[in-house]
C-alpha cells in the first residue's frame, strides 16, 4: 500500500520545537524507523508550511492511505477540510500532543470531520498507530 504522511506548518521543526510537547526526535529520524517497520508499504512524506502547497500535494491523489497532521491549519483551514472531503482513500488525522488538553483554540479541528479517524496525544507513535489502521 502507498501511504502518504503529510505534515503541516512548523512540523519541520520536530526534535527542536518545544521538546516538552513534541519530543526530541526529528521526523526524518522517526520516518526511518517507520519505513523499516512497515517495509511492506511504500511510505511517502511531505511537509509544508504553506496551505496551498498542502492542497496541491493532496490533489495529486497518488496514495492509497493518508496520515495527515495539518498542524495549526487543523483549527481554521476550511480549504484543507474541503480538499480532504474529496479524497476517497482512507485518511487518519494525527496530532502529536493531546489537542484537548491544550489552549482552547487548539481543541477544535475543522479538518477531522473529513477524515476517518483522529489520533491525538500519542506522540510520534500516533503516526505508527495510523498506519496500523490501514492493515
Amino acid at each position: 500500500m502507498k501511504i502518504l504522511i503529510l505534515n503541516g506548518p512548523n512540523l519541520n521543526l520536530l526534535g527542536t520545537r518545544e521538546p516538552e510537547v513534541y519530543g526530541n526526535v526529528s521526523m526524518d529520524d522517526y520516518l526511518k524507523g517507520l519505513k523499516k517497520d512497515f517495509s511492506q508499504h511504500e511510505i511517502l512524506y511531505f511537509q509544508s508550511n504553506i496551505e496551498g502547497e498542502i492542497i496541491n500535494r493532496l490533489q495529486q491523489n497518488d496514495f492509497e492511505g493518508l496520515v495527515i497532521n495539518p498542524g495549526a491549519f487543523t483549527h481554521y483551514s476550511y480549504a484543507i477540510a474541503d480538499c480532504l472531503k474529496n479524497i476517497s482513500q482512507p485518511k487518519i488525522e494525527v496530532h502529536i500532543s493531546n489537542i484537548y488538553r491544550r489552549e482552547e483554540f487548539r481543541q477544535k479541528s475543522v479538518t477531522a470531520v473529513n477524515t476517518d479517524g483522529i489520533l491525538s496525544g500519542f506522540g510520534l507513535k500516533g503516526y505508527r498507530l495510523a498506519i496500523l489502521t490501514f492493515q
